[in-house]
């Protein structure tokens, strides 16, 4: 038999596209789950993504990918190499796993939907590598922290943090189902593939894996680049969905589910990356602060692809780049306070040299934050580690499900929570943007209830601290606390002592 090219035979098995004889379009593409947002059927046909891969390629790649990862954790087990990383990085990745393996598992619903209900037959093969991508970084990253169970349990939360009501799992969750697991197959195209993995976690892993290189933690780096590689096709879906949205006269409908993820995206974004880049990673490697990394990666490219493609800047795009330069930071205090809450130990990341840092990165950091970790500090070194741990619990957005921080000076920014009322329930937020996210379809976010709704709702019990704690599934062995020890508290003691 002869061979033929590839060329001679991928966009015809690539492109099977038919008009239905026995059953109506609505019946194979049911607007709940696929939505064509009135573009007609023959239009979806001209999606084109860049990326084009056969079945044997990738499996072939994929096998390659594999056989590198693995080799490099099986020799890695062998050593000592773990125990010698920084705390602070090794909090970083306890943090990333917990909030991102399962997730990774549930990406691969939003995949296979658009693998059956993406609207033309080009798309349905790219998004059925995306579901075999997303399974397979849903199992690695769950069986690379099973091997470093020895060293702490936190590691198990891997598996575990998605199966418990901690505030960060349902901030996660929350995110989620909005953008993948609940989602329509265009809308995912969208919200997913575009604006959260091209514009966020592709960057986010490219960034990680060098950082995690510099560390010396080989093995996470190792697993990081080879998933950012699958990221990097299969979030090629987003741009051929959103082209043909512009073409067909539904810039409104694109604008509003670009809009709502990219807010999104950065509240988790800022509470994740944000503290691990400015306040985990150990100074010696910090290659530019969280401010820059978006300046550099996120926004130029997002600005880049705006113009490109024609879209608007999001309404709010003021109030983010305002954020850049205090969000993360009061994210920040606030988990290192709430340390006993989350499943990694918080690396305080507040030495003098670090603060040194960290106020030539964001001039004013030390009027803004550093007088707080001043009387942190002072409680630390008088031992009254009480002083430093929460006596009750903060209000929490309705929409991000992350608690709520403002700046403190009234004049510059607004304060108090947003608020809004719908149907006989008070409704709270973080900022005006998650507020409008909630009024863009009320009836999709009214009646959830963040962690504090169901604590002042009597569904923990008992109404304490420690009742809210086991509630969240954290036991003494695995929840936060200080990834140094506090060392950092008295690092200045014997920098005056040097300088006198």
């Amino acid at each position: 038999m002869p061979k033929l090219e590839r060329s001679e035979w991928y966009d015809l098995a690539r492109d099977m596209n038919w008009h239905f004889k026995y059953v109506k379009e609505e019946e194979v593409f049911p607007e709940e789950l696929s939505n064509s947002y009135g573009i007609p059927t023959e239009a979806w046909w001209t999606w084109d993504e860049p990326y084009k891969v056969t079945y044997r390629e990738y499996v072939r790649n994929q096998s390659v990918k594999d056989t590198s990862v693995y080799s490099v954790k099986a020799a890695i087990a062998r050593s000592e190499l773990f125990k010698h990383v920084d705390p602070g990085w090794k909090s970083a990745i306890i943090a990333h796993y917990g909030a991102i393996a399962i997730p990774e598992y549930l990406a691969s619903i939003g995949e296979a939907r658009m693998a059956r209900f993406g609207r033309a037959a080009a798309w349905r093969n790219m998004a059925l590598y995306g579901t075999l991508d997303e399974t397979r970084h849903g199992q690695i990253q769950v069986f690379f922290p099973y091997g470093l169970l020895e060293h702490t349990p936190q590691f198990d939360w891997a598996l575990k943090t998605f199966h418990t009501n901690e505030w960060g799992a349902i901030a996660a969750r929350h995110l989620f189902d909005d953008m993948f697991t609940a989602n329509d197959a265009v809308s995912t195209a969208i919200q997913l593939t575009f604006v959260f993995e091209t514009g966020f976690t592709n960057l986010q892993f490219l960034g990680m894996a060098a950082d995690a290189m510099h560390v010396g933690d080989v093995e996470f780096g190792a697993l990081i680049s080879s998933i950012q590689t699958d990221e990097a096709r299969h979030a090629q879906q987003g741009e051929p969905t959103l082209k043909i949205f512009l073409q067909h006269g539904k810039k409104e409908e694109v604008q509003r589910l670009i809009d709502i993820m990219f807010w999104r995206s950065w509240r988790i974004f800022a509470l994740l990356t944000g503290l691990s880049m400015d306040y985990y990673t150990p100074m010696e490697y910090r290659s530019m602060s969280f401010k820059e990394f978006m300046e550099e990666w996120i926004i130029k490219q997002f600005m880049d692809q705006f113009r490109d493609f024609g879209t608007d800047f999001p309404w709010y795009w003021d109030i983010f780049l305002d954020e850049l330069d205090w969000y993360h930071h009061a994210i920040h205090l606030g988990v290192w306070f709430w340390r006993p809450t989350v499943w990694w130990n918080p690396d305080a990341g507040v030495s003098p040299e670090e603060r040194e840092w960290l106020e030539a990165k964001y001039p004013g950091w030390n009027d803004n934050f550093g007088v707080w970790w001043d009387t942190i500090t002072e409680n630390v070194r008088r031992g009254e580690i009480e002083k430093t741990l929460p006596q009750t619990f903060p209000v929490v957005c309705n929409i991000c499900q992350i608690p709520i921080v403002t700046p403190a000076d009234p004049k510059k920014r607004h304060v108090a929570p947003y608020t809004l009322d719908y149907e006989g329930r008070r409704y709270q937020f973080c900022s005006e943007p998650c507020k409008w996210i909630f009024e863009t379809n009320p009836a999709r976010y009214a009646g959830h209830m963040s962690i504090i709704d169901r604590f002042l709702a009597g569904h923990i019990q008992p109404p304490t601290v420690e009742g809210a704690l086991a509630y969240m599934g954290l036991t003494p062995d695995v929840m936060g606390k200080d990834a140094t020890d506090y060392a950092w508290a008295f690092e200045q003691d014997g920098a005056e002592s040097a300088a006198a």
